[in-house]
């Protein structure tokens, strides 16, 4: 029976033991910190044994196959030394990938790919497919393939996930966008990062369809460099688009098969330039799976934006408060104060991944009122912004944030949590500061 060690015991590597499992594996799977509790029921269930709060070597150094958690690094020591074995390194989608044979439509970019894969996912769905939701949201795509059946995925796949992918094909792929993101993780250069972006065009053959944003320069000019042989669909809101989809005077226009659609962007649920974007992608997205126009519009216009990402909160004595946790770039950031049309507050800081904030500095100067830091260091954002905004204060968790900034806003203003940065100097992730945030608000 050969033997498999399953590195991390989150959502992805519970999901791919369990498929390990099922397929008649040796699994054994090991956590350097400690194992939620539904978590180790699951283990516990399909018998997988595991251990947690470290590694014991032996137990995972004697695997055929190792299936690496995306949130560890190369770097870390015991994948270092599986390396140095030359022991197979991959990730859960990979490995689930081998097992399914779905269409899969896989979405890629360093913002807007939640929002875009939920949407896809909506408007599949409500058309009464049978179609699950997987990767870098939901539940794990491993999982799913161990124990249900699905004739379509979307999956929203992040670099990190990307990068242990080697023989997974993607039938529709998308990469919305590439801005210097994780290039901690990347070793500092932005080359390396868009090398795993575009791992998602990997293994795609002529009948496959890669839409991407034409409109993006750092794709454009990688585009050329990487043989691609997927058919391929720009989306732009700079030109028209012969066979593709691009947004111009207040109109959206897919090209795609003998019937284009066509609505005016007012009409859209989800508002701003980047929404456009993501919603030219789903809309395309659509033609390719032959749904009717009049269902891509019910979709479009009935989407409801995504947790974390731009949600409304609640207006407290007149100040509108917004949940932008998900932005965890400079690029996200930029997205989100694009499209603000009052004077705002704005909650930034976290762990910084490398960032440059220099993209921010016009938009801060012209519609941030004071900047509210919540991170353990905040001295990178002080020395950016200190001559764009009169105040700058900082704080060390969400109750403080929201205090500090409901004393510095005025009735009109919104108070924006869209922090640039990662979440984990202070809290477990981005889901965690967001409903932290949301809780501060109602508590006011």
């Amino acid at each position: 029976m050969q033997r498999i060690a399953v590195l991390g015991g989150g959502e992805s590597g519970v999901g791919a033991a369990v498929l390990a499992k099922v397929k008649g594996f040796d699994v054994f799977l090991s956590d350097m910190s400690t194992l939620r509790a539904d978590h180790k029921e699951m283990l516990d269930k399909y018998g997988i044994p595991y251990e947690e709060g470290g590694h014991t070597p032996e137990k995972i150094l004697n695997a055929a196959e190792i299936i690496k958690s995306p949130g560890i690094p190369d770097t870390a020591p015991l994948v270092a030394k599986a390396i140095e074995a030359g022991i197979p390194i991959i990730s859960e989608i990979e490995f689930a990938g081998r097992y399914d044979t779905s269409k899969k439509i896989c979405i890629t970019g360093s913002n807007g790919k939640t929002t875009t894969t939920s949407l896809i996912y909506y408007m599949l769905k409500n058309v009464g497919l049978n179609v699950g939701l997987g990767g870098n949201i939901g539940r794990s795509y491993a999982f799913q393939v161990a124990t249900e059946h699905y004739d379509i995925y979307v999956l929203e796949l992040s670099s990190f996930q990307l990068d242990n992918m080697y023989d997974f094909k993607a039938d529709i792929a998308i990469l919305l966008n590439i801005t210097p993101d994780h290039l901690d993780r990347y070793g500092y250069d932005l080359q390396n990062y868009v090398n795993a972006k575009f791992r998602i065009t990997q293994n795609m053959a002529a009948e496959d369809c890669f839409i991407f944003c034409s409109d993006d320069e750092i794709t454009i000019k990688n585009l050329n460099q990487i043989v691609i042989k997927a058919q391929m669909l720009p989306i732009s809101q700079e030109r028209e688009v012969e066979v593709g989809a691009y947004a111009l005077d207040g109109r959206m226009r897919v090209n795609y098969g003998s019937d284009p659609y066509e609505m005016e962007i007012s009409d859209l649920t989800i508002q701003g330039r980047h929404n456009v974007y993501n919603s030219m992608a789903a809309a395309l997205t659509g033609k390719l799976m032959n749904i009717r126009n009049d269902n891509i519009r019910k979709a479009l216009t009935s989407f409801m934006p995504v947790e974390h990402r731009m949600e409304k909160v609640l207006s407290v004595g007149g100040v509108l408060y917004i949940n932008d946790s998900k932005a965890t770039n400079v690029n996200s950031t930029w997205y989100a104060l694009e499209c603000m049309t009052t004077p705002v507050v704005l909650i930034l800081g976290g762990k910084d991944k490398g960032n440059d904030y220099s993209p921010l500095f016009d938009l801060v100067r012209d519609k941030v009122r004071a900047i509210v830091c919540m991170g353990v260091d905040n001295a990178k954002i002080h020395a950016a912004f200190e001559d764009k905004v009169d105040t700058i204060v900082d704080t060390m968790s969400a109750p403080d944030a929201v205090k500090a900034a409901s004393q510095l806003a005025v009735e009109g203003d919104t108070v924006l949590l869209s922090p640039c940065c990662a979440s984990f100097d202070l809290f477990k992730s981005y889901e965690d500061r967001g409903r932290q945030f949301k809780e501060a608000v109602r508590n006011l």
